[in-house]
Formats: structure tokens, sequence, C-alpha cells
């Protein structure tokens, strides 16, 4: 099977065919990378075809802040196929202001190895 790509690792946007086998437990097996301008771009297609991850960037309701939501992301890549299940967790979450941007909200979010963290600071609402 062929597959083709656009990498996104750097500026160049590489078109970057790959051609593979799925073996019967639907694993992935690269055997060749064409196109790439780096060694990146041939990582990058692995990686996707392989175990394909992607971070989370979102936002957490903030209870008697002056801005409702606090922006929030993960600090690694999760499987692709775990995302809904941690914006499920997510969703679940709220803060009490004040909040500081760097704060851990979820460590090891779903034992995935990537920490939620506040990326936005929110005072408390003025009375």
């Amino acid at each position: 099977m062929q597959r083709k790509f656009t990498c996104i690792i750097c500026p160049n946007g590489c078109e970057i065919t790959a051609g593979y086998e799925v073996a019967d437990d639907g694993r992935a097996a690269v055997h060749s990378v064409e196109g790439q301008a780096c060694p990146r771009g041939a990582e990058y297609v692995r990686q996707e075809l392989i175990d394909p991850r992607r971070t989370i960037a979102s936002s957490v309701l903030v209870r008697d802040g002056e801005l409702p939501l606090a922006s929030v992301r993960l600090t690694a890549p999760i499987p692709k196929a775990r995302i809904f299940d941690a914006m499920r967790e997510i969703r679940k979450l709220a803060v009490d202001a004040p909040v500081e941007a760097g704060r851990v909200l979820a460590p090891n979010l779903l034992g995935l190895g990537a920490d939620l963290v506040v990326t936005k600071s929110v005072a408390r609402k003025h009375e």
C-alpha cells in the first residue's frame, strides 16, 4: 500500500510518499519513505503510520474568574485514538480563580504520560 503525506514538521511542507504493509494485528510496517527534504520528515511519516499522536489545546471553566475560561494544553502528545477520552476528562474539570499559568490540573492524564497545564492565568473577579 502507499499513502501520501504533507509533512508538518517544518515550513517546507514536503510531499512524502510512504510504502507500507498492514499486518494481521493491524500494525503498519513501513518499507519505504520518499520525498522528504530532511530526516525529520521520514520520522514524522513513520510515526503517523505506526503510532499517530497529537497534542491537545482546550479550555476549562474558571469559577469566580475575570474570564470564564482558562486555556490549557497537554505537555506531550498522546495517541490519536485517545483524544476523545482525554477531552471527556478535560470537560469535567473546573477550577476556582485565581489560577496561574503553569499550574498542573491533571497530572498524567488518563495514564498517558502527559500533564494538563494551564497556559493563561485568570484572576479572581473583582466585586
